[in-house]
């Protein structure tokens, strides 16, 4: 019979969650060549604590993915909740193109072979759900055009991060969200 898990001490969920934020921000500056026992140390956890959380550098990378993944959703749950669905939308849309300037997480996250709708897909749907969420008050408010889908958000947003990755001109991204959204909204 399988063993239920336990939920973490808040001692080791503290030391998880500190090492899943350094992961973050080392992978983002450094790309995934960064030895495991060097973020351990960063964190300021020992190797083996890690290792118990994290036993591969794959398990530590697909960890960081999801817990940016349900961060986007909470953000997105929490602008939802706003009184503003257009400017919800736009300031959702906005983070997330601007999430693409971490290189090093970016250029990891497209070489690892990490697809989040198979290696997490409960955290694929939140986030769907949520985004799906603020299109739809967006729409209802009338600030959004009708013939707009998750879909199509979901694709123009991985566009827009693909141009925040590739751009030489700092002022590029900035003028393609302005002409994204224009196209975005109802007439």
């Amino acid at each position: 019979m399988p063993e239920k898990s336990r939920p973490l001490r808040a001692d080791a969920a503290r030391n998880r969650a500190r090492v899943l934020e350094v992961a973050y921000e080392t992978f983002a500056e450094e790309g995934l060549a960064v030895p495991i026992d060097e973020i351990a140390r960063r964190a300021g956890v020992g190797a083996g604590t890690l290792y118990r959380h994290f036993p591969t550098k794959e398990a530590l990378y697909g960890a960081v993915v999801v817990d940016r993944i349900r961060r986007f959703t909470e953000r997105a749950n929490e602008l939802a909740d706003g009184d503003e669905p257009g400017a919800a939308l736009r300031e959702f849309f906005a983070e997330l193109v601007e999430a693409a300037s971490n290189q090093g997480l970016v250029e990891a996250m497209s070489g690892s072979g990490f697809d989040v709708a198979i290696s997490a897909p409960d955290e694929e749907k939140a986030f769907l759900d949520a985004l799906q969420r603020l299109l739809t008050a967006a729409q209802r408010s009338g600030e959004i055009r009708a013939d707009i889908d998750v879909r199509h958000v979901k694709a123009l947003m991985v566009g827009c991060q693909a141009m925040q990755r590739y751009a030489t001109d700092p002022d590029v991204p900035r003028q393609l969200l302005a002409v994204v959204w224009s196209g975005l909204r109802s007439p």
